[in-house]
């Protein structure tokens, strides 16, 4: 079977665009890495640097706190004094370490209100082994419903401007848990 020249020229064409289509659908998806990979990260420390962990919502409030137990890492003291379930804990400690932010908004303090920040949905407190203190506050989601509004360690002076930056909506699941699902479930023997 003798292929024809204008079918050969067709199959060249076909080629030709399928190969350019893929190098144009490579490079759109390294470009949308970099721009992932250039946001600036929220905190600047490591999961292990973590010694507390303080969540205090409208509802309660968590302390959990470092054992260097290495099957019970952590331990809730707040509100009860029992093992901590590493999974609920893993989550929050990874988006706390990882998590990064694409926009900082600055604002006046009169403006805090429109942000949630006034009466904030919740606020997690953390303290290095070094004893440094940082903390996170969670205020509303924005117009789009995909993110919150949140402020990374502010500043107690009015006269300073305000800092507010969107933050993955994943704070917000992983603080929004029943009591029970902090606690670390007895095993059955």
């Amino acid at each position: 079977m003798k292929l024809q020249k204008t079918t050969w020229v067709l199959v060249t064409i076909a080629v030709l665009l399928g190969g350019v289509v893929y190098f144009n659908e490579i490079q759109r998806q390294y470009q949308s890495e970099d721009a992932q990979s250039n946001k600036p990260k929220i905190f600047d420390f490591q999961e292990e640097d973590i010694q507390t962990l303080t969540i205090e919502t409208n509802k309660e409030t968590l302390k959990f706190e470092r054992t260097g137990i290495e099957n019970r890492p952590w331990q809730m003291k707040q509100p009860e004094d029992v093992p901590a379930n590493d999974a609920s804990i893993a989550f929050l400690l990874n988006l706390l370490v990882k998590g990064k932010s694409d926009r900082a908004i600055p604002i006046s303090s009169e403006q805090i209100k429109e942000y949630g920040l006034d009466k904030p949905s919740a606020k997690i407190d953390i303290q290095l082994k070094n004893g440094k203190k940082h903390q996170l506050i969670l205020g509303n989601t924005d117009f789009e419903g995909q993110s919150l509004y949140a402020q990374v360690d502010p500043c107690d002076r009015s006269d300073q401007e305000l800092k507010v930056i969107l933050v993955s909506k994943d704070y917000q699941f992983a603080i929004d848990r029943d009591l029970t699902e902090w606690k670390q479930q007895e095993q059955k023997k």
